[in-house]
C-alpha cells in the first residue's frame, strides 16, 4: 500500500473527527440549522485542518515509507497533529474573521491526534498484511 491509500485515509480521518466533534456538541440534532449551514460550518473546521495537516505532515516524514511502515514511528502522526491543529484554528479564525479560541485549539489537537493516530495505526496493520 502507498500514498494512494494514505492520503485519502488522512482526509477521511479529519472528516470523521470533525463530524464526531459536531455530533458531540449536538450541532446536528433537532433544532440545528439547515444541513447546508451545518456542512459549511464543518468545512470551516475541516478545510483549515486538512490544509495545515498536509503542509506540516511532510516535515515529520509522515509520507515516507520508512516511517509509515514502522510502528515505532506511529507517535509522529499525533505529534504532527499537535502542531497542525493550532495552525488550523488560526487559519479558521482568519477565514471566518472570528476570534481564535485557545481551548478549541487544544481540544482539536487532542481529538485530531487521536483520530489520526488511530487511522495511521490501521494503515500500518493493513500495510503489514499486504506484504
Amino acid at each position: 500500500m502507498n500514498k494512494i491509500i494514505l492520503i485519502p485515509g488522512d482526509i477521511l480521518a479529519i472528516l470523521i473527527v470533525t463530524v464526531v466533534g459536531f455530533a458531540a456538541h449536538g450541532e446536528a440534532g433537532a433544532g440545528s440549522p439547515s444541513l447546508f449551514i451545518i456542512l459549511l460550518r464543518m468545512a470551516a473546521t475541516c478545510f483549515p485542518l486538512s490544509i495545515s495537516w498536509f503542509l506540516l505532515a511532510p516535515w515529520f516524514g509522515l509520507f515516507q515509507q520508512e516511517f509509515t511502515s514502522n510502528p515505532k514511528h506511529l507517535w509522529r502522526s499525533a505529534f504532527a497533529m499537535f502542531f497542525s491543529a493550532p495552525l488550523a484554528v488560526v487559519l479558521r479564525g482568519l477565514i471566518l474573521d472570528e476570534p481564535i479560541i485557545p481551548i478549541f485549539a487544544v481540544v482539536l489537537a487532542v481529538t485530531s491526534a487521536f483520530g489520526m493516530s488511530l487511522w495511521r495505526g490501521i494503515y500500518l496493520l493493513l500495510n503489514r498484511k499486504a506484504r
